[in-house]
């Protein structure tokens, strides 16, 4: 049966030691995405890496960069430099690539996350494999993603996955840090990322990626409220995307999707569009939207922050200060406690913890 993969590869995995692009390692992946194309899936292909190949071609030795502006013209170096590497590493199995440069404003707005989501199927009509990055050499620094696995949950979502692949350069989600203890062990199945999966993330054990364990957990959980099983998986194994969709016992850490699949739109609304602005609202209110299905009105508001406007999206926040659903509010800000009697309409709200 054909499935839709969205196949997302670190920074560290796709660069060697000195930061240069490991070939050796886009043959391997490619050779696997081949492999599943000819079994009937359809992939996009995520990738890091840019910034990092970038300034190994410019930067002469010297330690990397903080500076925001100089990154950006970094990356205009290194990404012709990593896609040119995926071309060759496709054309050896006889395969089609096409770029795919994307920001955080082709997500929050609607009209853009249609237009992104045509033109992958539109690629993968041509029997092209679409190969997606942030366009950092343009990107905002205050709205860009930050890291491509939440980029890679966006795509996942827009093309209707069923697999999201993270692969990166540990075995998949640890009970520990291995860089201070030794002895930890693979957790290979997770039903739902909560807190205390939370704390066993770290920061980039390599150094060089923007992401982590932390947000590859947060893409798991974007990914699967939106029904996509997510794998964490190694990327220098032999045939790693083979191997962790197979269900290969340690290979991977697999994260089952929700039963209650978010439709596109309230996915959209949950984690494609930033915040402006949060409620806080009372018990009652707490227990009509989430018991009840009633939308969020006025006299259930106690108070409301940030500077939003009618149709921003804003973070719901229960009595105790917790994150409890994300809607888009009809209202303005300086309205919430005066205006229309609906705040957020319950079509235009996404409850966010299980109940």
């Amino acid at each position: 049966m054909s499935r839709r993969l969205v196949v997302k590869v670190g920074t560290s995995s796709v660069t060697d030691s000195r930061g240069g692009v490991d070939g050796d390692v886009l043959n391997s992946i490619a050779r696997d995405v081949a492999q599943r194309r000819r079994a009937g899936d359809r992939v996009v292909l995520v990738t890091s890496g840019a910034i990092t190949a970038g300034w190994a071609e410019v930067g002469t030795g010297r330690p990397r960069p903080s500076d925001a502006r100089v990154l950006q013209a970094v990356s205009a170096v290194g990404q012709p430099l990593l896609m040119d590497a995926w071309r060759q590493a496709f054309a050896t199995e006889g395969v089609t690539v096409g770029q795919v440069l994307v920001s955080p404003l082709d997500f929050a707005d609607r009209a853009q996350y249609l237009h992104a989501r045509s033109t992958l199927e539109a690629l993968e009509d041509l029997d092209v494999v679409p190969i997606v990055n942030e366009n950092d050499a343009v990107a905002d620094e205050e709205i860009r993603f930050g890291d491509n696995d939440r980029l890679a949950a966006l795509v996942a979502n827009a093309v209707k996955a069923e697999f999201l692949v993270l692969l990166t350069d540990t075995p998949g989600l640890l009970t520990g840090d291995p860089r201070r203890d030794p002895h930890v062990t693979l957790i290979e199945e997770v039903t739902e990322v909560d807190e205390g999966l939370q704390a066993l993330a770290g920061s980039s054990s390599s150094g060089v990626g923007s992401g982590g364990m932390s947000s590859k957990l947060a893409a798991a959980r974007m990914a699967t409220w939106s029904g996509v099983a997510t794998i964490i998986a190694p990327a220098r194994e032999v045939h790693p995307l083979t191997r962790a969709l197979s269900g290969e016992a340690g290979v991977g850490t697999l994260f089952h999707p929700r039963s209650e699949r978010l439709s596109a739109r309230r996915a959209w609304i949950a984690f494609a569009v930033s915040s402006r602005g949060q409620l806080r609202i009372n018990q009652g209110a707490l227990q009509a939207i989430e018991h009840h299905g009633r939308s969020l009105l006025r006299v259930g508001v106690e108070g409301a922050s940030g500077e939003f406007r009618a149709g921003d999206a804003v973070e719901i926040r229960g009595p105790h200060g917790e994150l409890v659903a994300k809607g888009l509010v009809r209202v303005d800000a300086e309205q919430v406690l005066t205006g229309d009697d609906v705040v957020v309409h319950r079509d235009d709200l996404v409850l966010l913890r299980a109940r």
